[in-house]
């Protein structure tokens, strides 16, 4: 395992790192605003103070961000707060492990990241672009470098 942490890993693992330590805060900070969204006085709050600044780009964003929340049913609501917390808790578990150099972690991080696939796929099909291609292909080629990576790793610690 100590090559894992040699050559030109090192910096891709330190950054994956640094993305996890951003990614589970953040999404946390998801469930929790979705929370605190259900409280009428808190969504007054931010619509007001985005519409205080009108030319800014807080203000679209923010009445977008209401708007979309506002029409999405208690069941809709529920299942974005357990999605966010599950991610949050798979990000979690990925960090650590990859931090302890666990090779479970290694095939979690390939999981994790060609579960997007399906997602990115049904998105081309609806609305195709070619920056939703690029990004697919981008995926894709990630994907496959990561089970390359791993299961050549795997080989030469056997």
């Amino acid at each position: 395992m100590a090559e894992l942490w040699s050559g030109y890993l090192l910096p891709a693992i330190i950054i994956l790192l640094e993305i996890v330590a951003i990614i589970v805060p953040l999404l946390l900070a998801v469930a929790y605003g979705e929370l605190r969204l259900r409280d009428a006085s808190l969504a007054a709050k931010l619509l007001s103070w985005a519409q205080a600044r009108p030319y800014g780009l807080e203000h679209r964003v923010v009445t977008q961000l209401l708007e979309w929340f506002s029409g999405l049913s208690v069941s809709r609501i529920h299942a974005l707060r357990m999605v966010t917390l599950g991610y949050a808790a798979i990000f979690a578990v990925e960090g650590v492990g990859l931090w302890m150099q666990k090779r479970w972690a290694e095939w979690l991080t390939v999981i994790i990241t060609a579960s997007l696939i399906p997602l990115e796929a049904w998105e081309i099909y609806y609305r195709p672009t070619i920056g939703k291609v690029l990004i697919l292909l981008a995926n894709l080629a990630v994907v496959a470098y990561l089970v390359w990576h791993v299961r050549t790793k795997n080989r030469a610690v056997s």
